[in-house]
């Protein structure tokens, strides 16, 4: 696929093939450190998540770490900085 074309103006086989490696990558030769659900929980398998399904994942992960009351889940369940950021002065 050419990288100048626009996403309008590929042809629906382009876009049947990125459909394909999207919801496939592994089987593309992308490697595992690149997917945006590595090691999942329930699994312990590495997957693309993608859409609603991504969202859903993100909301049961914050859950599942407020349920088990850990210092991550609890800093969402407050609404302040989660990752380490310092919170006296800024993000007010």
């Amino acid at each position: 696929i050419d990288m100048s074309k626009r996403a309008g103006e590929l042809k629906p086989d382009e876009i049947e093939r990125l459909v394909a490696i999207i919801q496939n990558p592994l089987q593309f030769r992308i490697p595992q450190w690149f997917l945006n659900r590595q090691k999942d929980h329930k699994t312990g398998k590495y997957s693309q998540s993608f859409a609603n399904n991504l969202e859903q994942k993100l909301r049961e992960d914050l859950e599942r770490l407020k349920k088990i009351r850990a210092h991550r889940g609890l800093r969402h369940y407050w609404g302040i900085k989660v990752r380490g950021q310092h919170t006296k002065t800024t993000g007010r």
